[in-house]
């Protein structure tokens, strides 16, 4: 299985990829958050045979859906309209601010807390499978 990671943001949209095997995560690229943000992930998933969407779940620090919860809600809503593939939520916290510690502030930042995202998501479900 290979998952889509993604990183929402109002201007910037990061993705990410797992290997086929759905074991490591990977930065892809950043798409600008435009109207055809939903088509150019469709497309995506149909190139890269993605099985699953794994969408950062954006909390504040008590844990409660921050606003921009409100735009990943409506973005998820328009991704299940033009895809049959199954979506996840990833509590994602600090992941831009984790990726830049990594690696500088650079252009694939929002790919790599993609990145993050997705791998977490991906240590998740491979334990789980393992116990």
């Amino acid at each position: 299985m290979r998952f889509l990671g993604i990183d929402y943001g109002t201007k910037r949209v990061g993705l990410a990829l797992s290997d086929d095997n759905g074991r490591l995560a990977f930065p892809r690229n950043i798409l600008k958050n435009t109207k055809d943000l939903v088509e150019e992930v469709k497309k995506i998933c149909i190139e890269e045979n993605i099985s699953g969407i794994v969408i950062g779940e954006s909390l504040d620090f008590n844990g409660k859906p921050n606003p921009l919860m409100k735009d990943i809600g409506v973005f998820m809503e328009n991704l299940k309209k033009e895809n049959n593939i199954p979506l996840f939520l990833e509590p994602e916290f600090l992941t831009s601010h984790q990726a830049q510690k990594i690696q500088g502030k650079n252009q694939l930042l929002d790919a790599s807390a993609a990145a993050i995202i997705l791998q977490s998501f991906l240590d998740k479900k491979n334990n789980k499978n393992s116990l």
